[in-house]
C-alpha cells in the first residue's frame, strides 16, 4: 500500500511528539544537558522542527555539517504541536487552497507557524515519493516551543553516527532496526485541510 503524498509521521506517545533539530555544540550540548534551550537560543527567530529522523539526517548530513554537529530529539507536548499546526500557514502559495496570492501573503505574515512538505528520505537519503512535514515556528510559537512545550531534549548524535556507519557499511537492516519508530500521527485531514495541497 502506498503512502499518502503528505502525511505526518512521527515518534509519539499519548501526550508527546518527538521532533528533530541540529545545532552547533554551543547550543546543542547545553540544551541536551539541561533539557531546555539555553538563553543564547534566539526566541525571536524562526526555528524549523522536523518529525522525520531521516529528513533531519538529510538536512544535517548525519550531524556532520558545520553548525549542525549536535542532533537533538526534542520531545514536545502534542497540545503545542497541534496548536502550531492549527495556526500555521502553508509556506508557499497554492492555487485553489488560498483565495489569491495577496491573501496568502497576508496569512503568512500573521501566522506564528508555517508548513513545508518536502520529500521524505530513505536510509541513503534519497528522496521518496511521499512527503515529510517541516514546521517553522516564529514569534509566539517559537517562544512557546522553547519555554512551554518542550518536555525533554536528548542528544541523538551518537545514534545518527551509528546508523550512518551501518549505511556506509551496507548493512541497511542493522541501520533500519535503530531508526526511531515513526508512525502516522493521528490528525484528521479536515484539521490539516488548510495545509494540504
Amino acid at each position: 500500500m502506498s503512502e499518502p503524498k503528505c502525511q505526518i509521521r512521527a515518534l509519539h506517545t499519548d501526550s508527546t511528539v518527538t521532533v528533530y533539530q541540529a545545532y552547533a555544540q554551543e547550543i546543542g550540548l547545553p540544551a541536551a544537558r539541561e533539557g531546555r534551550f539555553p538563553a543564547v537560543w534566539k526566541r525571536d527567530r524562526m526555528t524549523w522542527i522536523k518529525p522525520s529522523f531521516l529528513w533531519m539526517m538529510y538536512r544535517s548530513g548525519w550531524g556532520t555539517k558545520e553548525g549542525q554537529e549536535t542532533v537533538l530529539a526534542v520531545e514536545i507536548s502534542r497540545d503545542g504541536f497541534e496548536w502550531a499546526l492549527e495556526n500555521a500557514c502553508l509556506a508557499h502559495y497554492e492555487r485553489g487552497l488560498h483565495a489569491d496570492r495577496a491573501a496568502w501573503k497576508h496569512q503568512l505574515k500573521q501566522a506564528p507557524a508555517r508548513v513545508q512538505w518536502d520529500p521524505e528520505r530513505d536510509l541513503r537519503l534519497q528522496p521518496l515519493a511521499h512527503r515529510s512535514l517541516q514546521l517553522g515556528l516564529a514569534g509566539e510559537a517559537a517562544r512557546l516551543y522553547a519555554d512551554e512545550w518542550t518536555v525533554s531534549i536528548t542528544d541523538v548524535t551518537p545514534l545518527a553516527h551509528t546508523i550512518h556507519a551501518h549505511v556506509r557499511g551496507g548493512d541497511l537492516d542493522a541501520a533500519r532496526q535503530l531508526l526511531p519508530s515513526e508512525r502516522p500521527y493521528p490528525m484528521s485531514d479536515q484539521t490539516l485541510a488548510h495545509l494540504l495541497r
